[in-house]
């Protein structure tokens, strides 16, 4: 017999999708929101718990909502209102809908952000760039693995801006354009804390977002120029790809348990950027 699931049972799910214990030690990651022993029948995804994917969770009726992203990742004194992040806490609780959190968890699991970014590109025999203690092998932030053939680095630079959502700051290449290329580094996300676990990796080129003048300067004085290649994108492109991945794993996970709830991606663009000017 199908049933509607607790919070609690979601939860319990949750957990063994994307284990708490591998967010890293910074993070918060979790229930924001919420009565565990609430039904939930109607689940929203999203990368950020902006605004507008609060109103629009709401407004669909949600009963939670999963986002990549914490609301609150620094600690608050208040959550008047009156702010932004008061406003959507005060939006969800009024509306029912209970917040959750699956940030560095989401990256480092079995089929998370990385894993499913770097089957997207077709990389092969991935492995993580930085293991967790106390995991499964599989488990860690980054991946490094090889496309089953060569291509030129502007050749896979071309295919990342054709995979990623489309966004205003598009994608940004530091390399050889002609250079040929094969094994991979990613890490979904602002990622150049790994830039040194993808120059030990041998990796060719490292895909990434968010990177830093000085760190990318640095990596690329480091090698003189050589492997690894940069690729920087956007910080919600590259994490957002994981969102249907997300959906269908919980889905596939809550129905085999013998729950039944309905289940939507956000569409929303949360990128920060609007437009971007370049020369020529």
């Amino acid at each position: 017999m199908v049933q509607t699931p607790t919070l609690q049972e979601v939860l319990d799910v949750v957990e063994d999708l994307w284990p708490a214990q591998l967010a890293e030690d910074w993070d918060a990651v979790g229930l924001v929101t919420g009565r565990r022993e609430a039904q939930v029948s109607k689940i929203h995804f999203a990368v950020d718990p902006v605004s507008a994917v609060v109103e629009e969770a709401c407004s669909a009726g949600a009963d939670l909502l999963i986002t990549h992203h914490p609301l609150l990742l620094r600690a608050v004194n208040s959550v008047e209102a009156g702010t932004f992040k008061g406003a959507a806490v005060h939006r969800l609780i009024e509306s029912g809908c209970a917040l959750l959190t699956a940030h560095t968890n989401g990256d480092s699991a079995v089929g998370g952000v990385n894993d499913v970014l770097g089957e997207i590109l077709g990389l092969v025999d991935a492995q993580p760039l930085k293991p967790v203690q106390d995991a499964l092998p599989e488990e860690g932030l980054g991946r490094i693995g090889s496309l089953p053939a060569g291509t030129t680095l502007g050749e896979f630079a071309a295919t990342v801006f054709g995979t990623l959502p489309a966004v205003a700051g598009g994608v940004r290449v530091a390399g050889d354009r002609d250079a040929i290329i094969q094994r991979v580094a990613l890490c979904g996300g602002a990622g150049d804390s790994l830039l040194a676990a993808a120059r030990e990796a041998e990796a060719d080129v490292y895909i990434t977002a968010d990177l830093r003048h000085h760190p990318a300067s640095e990596a690329r004085e480091a090698v003189r120029g050589a492997r690894p290649y940069l690729i920087d994108v956007s910080h919600f492109a590259s994490e957002w790809l994981w969102l249907p991945a997300a959906a269908q794993a919980l889905d596939r996970r809550l129905g085999y348990a013998g729950f039944e709830v309905e289940i939507a991606v956000s569409g929303i663009n949360t990128d920060p950027w609007d437009f971007v000017l370049t020369p020529g």
